[in-house]
């Protein structure tokens, strides 16, 4: 036995030495690689600035490492229904959590944070070739976009008698949109009042090209998104009875540029915080950094102390919203605060 192992040896041997001699060599056999940790994000357009610039950021610190990070901008709907069914850890959201989708985060057990990560501005944009609108009122935003208005209104005319007989193109954000449901509230009183007959995406872009494509175009969009592509298109100021206000950081942060300042969010699911490192990591990120995330992101950020006392609500996982399932128009930064941080109203969904 022991001369035949020999032999067999030796055979081996002579084999990788005639093998060696022709330059071939044995493969190296890696081993296999980790698989990264992937931490999914989904929601509201115009966050998605904000957490995009979080994102770039975190990506560079070490407790990143090995953590793949799938950001999608699919509309506050949509990534409010990603996170009650459990395909993200992280809703972005540009207003609350409704009563809908609280019960369907309830019946399928998932809880979750809320945290408010910057206020915004919605902005109503014209195309740089309109001369003839500078400002527009409430009033005539309702008679532009209400239900009432389908198949009706369709010129600048019909909305002001000042305004040129033109046709009117409107451009805004689809139904899966959180700007679509507060601009509805605000301007129309109800979250699905709006005609439909309008070039609708929950992709920002979109709206943007639509607008800037076409000379007598009007939509609407967040503050950020507008910032980034204020070059190619022209804000009107709004006026809710009190004169016209321009949207600007400062005119939000005072409480006058009303009804279309909001609240905008971070929804956490509470289990992926408490187990998966790399979710706690991010979001205590963002929040530690909401003022100089919101500032790059074109945002309106909030009160710098502010952010502290977010970090103590994501410390504390004080869970569920204060909102109630509704989404409140109208408040101002410190009334939408006080109403988040207020320990007296018991958060829904705990």
């Amino acid at each position: 036995m022991m001369r035949t192992h020999h032999v067999r040896l030796t055979a081996a041997r002579l084999a990788i030495a005639a093998l060696a001699a022709t330059g071939w060599t044995a493969p190296l056999v890696a081993a296999p690689a980790a698989s990264p940790t992937v931490l999914r994000i989904s929601g509201s357009s115009t966050v998605y600035p904000l957490v995009r610039q979080a994102v770039s950021r975190w990506q560079g610190r070490a407790e990143a490492r090995g953590v793949k990070v799938q950001l999608s901008e699919t509309g506050t709907g949509a990534g409010l229904r990603d996170l009650c069914q459990g395909r993200v850890a992280i809703a972005n959201a540009s207003r609350p959590i409704n009563s809908k989708e609280l019960r369907d985060c309830q019946a399928r057990g998932v809880a979750f944070l809320e945290l408010p990560i910057a206020f915004d501005a919605i902005t109503v944009v014209v195309n740089p070739r309109n001369t003839w609108a500078k400002e527009i009122s409430t009033v005539e935003l309702s008679r532009l976009w209400g239900r009432q208005a389908q198949g009706r209104i369709r010129s600048w005319r019909q909305v002001n008698l000042d305004w040129p007989d033109r046709p009117i193109k409107l451009c805004g954000p689809g139904r899966d949109s959180g700007t679509f449901d507060y601009f509805n509230k605000a301007i129309n009183g109800d979250e699905d009042n709006s005609r439909t007959d309008f070039t609708a995406s929950e992709q920002d872009d979109q709206v943007i090209r639509c607008v800037a494509e076409q000379p007598g175009a009007l939509g609407y969009l967040g503050f950020d998104r507008y910032q980034a592509a204020r070059d190619r298109l022209k804000p009107l100021a709004i006026d809710a009875g009190r004169g016209p206000v321009a949207p600007s950081v400062a005119t939000v942060q005072k409480g006058s540029y009303t009804p279309l300042a909001r609240p905008m969010f971070i929804y956490i699911n509470a289990q992926a915080l408490r187990s998966q490192r790399s979710v706690k990591d991010f979001v205590t990120y963002t929040v530690r950094n909401g003022l100089s995330l919101a500032e790059a992101a074109g945002a309106v950020p909030l009160p710098s102390s502010t952010y502290q006392i977010v970090e103590s609500k994501l410390y504390n996982q004080v869970l569920g919203t204060s909102f109630g399932g509704s989404t409140p128009v109208g408040l101002s930064i410190g009334e939408a605060l006080r109403r988040s941080f207020d320990q007296n109203r018991r958060p829904q969904f705990r």
